[in-house]
């Protein structure tokens, strides 16, 4: 006879202590389960901002952790997309705004430093978290549990793995997880600025023949920056030192947020992709970037990350009597192959569709974009898609059939 899970002993260890991690088990908490939260601390020297759509906003309101973050966090009311090329076939500037939609923002986007912060106080708090701020060592798997050998040679038994350590994931490999890994011919320029005039709340992504240049606000007349690039000009642009990178971000923007002042080190990544073929074995779940990497683009890598988490839990309490079943596991992967895919996917060929000079392919975007501009169904059903995943597709789902019931789900 299997004796039900008792909420009250740990069953469950995280390995990685990132916002993924820290999330993963703080959504576990609020369910009642105990858990090691296995790692050091997070970076303190991250200069990255993290946008969150409001889906995500939601979540970390729920846990505590949104009250803290708010006044650190500009929201984003409307995204506009701007062709910076010099192509033949250009393409029309299409502006999002929330208010189409009903909502206030699209979401808040917000330093690392603050977010990891924010949940890191939240962890602090919680008593059904034991911290452990020690890196894995090595992870035996059993029948029935999950040892791990901590680097100062301590032990922790658990009946479930989250693996939360990144895309070079030890739990991953030693979970037998094959992946598959790719690296894109463009390096990311990350770092944070000042401006003249004010942001209005306004995401501006310029894309360019190398990728996009994307302006994400922050509190007060200061904005973050992803510039992508390929390596030789990243490398270029670096070199200018802080006033001659601020003049080129000026021209880039065309001078619309007037006066540029650099205000954090630049910071350079090369951009990769991974997919597992599997996202749960051998009672191991990936989240975060244990279980998905790929360019900065279309802010999904954290929202994807904290939709991991919840359905880590949504998987979990699919058995009462062993949270890292195999019921478990085929359900993890069941809820998290589609939206994990789709993501992956829409990044990928946008990226591609970027760098391409193919003028069919430039006929397409440009067509595309001037069809979003122009008709506000399917704008909406865009925007709709891509802060609720699969809400735009069961509305286009129900425009095709409206008779018959949709099956798509989140």
């Amino acid at each position: 006879m299997v004796v039900p899970v008792d909420k009250n002993n740990i069953t469950i260890a995280v390995i990685g202590a990132g916002p993924a991690g820290m999330i993963s088990a703080l959504a576990a908490a609020q369910k009642g389960y105990r858990s090691y939260l296995i790692g050091p601390e997070t970076n303190s020297n991250d200069l990255r901002t993290t946008a969150l759509m409001m889906p995500a906003i939601k979540i970390l309101d729920s846990l505590g952790i949104w009250e803290n973050l708010k006044d650190k966090a500009a929201a984003l009311s409307t995204m506009r997309i701007v062709d910076g090329t010099k192509r033949l076939i250009r393409s029309p500037v299409v502006s999002f705004h929330s208010s189409e939609i009903g909502e206030i923002a699209f979401g808040y986007n917000m330093p690392n430093v603050a977010l990891n912060n924010a949940i890191s106080e939240a962890v602090a708090d919680c008593k059904l978290i034991k911290r452990l701020n020690v890196s894995a060592k090595s992870i035996v798997h059993s029948d029935d549990h999950v040892t791990i050998t901590l680097e100062d040679n301590s032990h922790v038994d658990a009946r479930l793995l989250i693996a939360a350590d990144g895309r070079n994931s030890k739990a991953r490999i030693a979970a037998g997880i094959d992946c598959r890994q790719w690296n894109y011919p463009q390096t990311a320029i990350i770092l944070s600025f000042s401006h003249e005039f004010p942001h209005n709340n306004i995401s501006t992504e310029f894309h360019t023949e190398d990728g996009p240049f994307t302006q994400v606000p922050l509190p007060g007349k200061k904005s973050s920056l992803v510039w992508v690039l390929n390596p030789e000009r990243a490398n270029r642009i670096l070199g200018l030192g802080p006033e001659g990178l601020a003049s080129a971000i000026e021209e880039r923007m065309q001078a619309m947020l007037g006066k540029v002042t650099v205000i954090t080190p630049a910071q350079a990544w090369p951009l990769s992709g991974i997919v597992p073929k599997a996202f749960a074995d051998k009672r191991t779940i990936l989240v975060g970037e244990a279980a998905h990497v790929f360019p900065p683009i279309g802010a999904q890598g954290l929202n994807l990350g904290i939709r991991d988490a919840i359905n880590t839990v949504k998987a979990i309490e699919s058995d009462s009597q062993d949270p890292g079943s195999q019921r478990v596991m085929e359900n993890y992967n069941k809820y998290r192959k589609a939206d994990i895919w789709v993501r992956t996917g829409s990044v990928h060929a946008l990226n591609k569709a970027l760098l391409s000079d193919m003028l069919p392919i430039q006929f397409v975007r440009s067509a595309g974009l001037e069809l979003l501009r122009n008709f506000a169904p399917l704008r909406n059903i865009f925007m709709r898609e891509g802060m609720y995943p699969g809400n735009g597709l069961r509305a286009i789902a129900k425009a095709l059939c409206p008779t018959s019931k949709s099956t798509l789900t989140n």
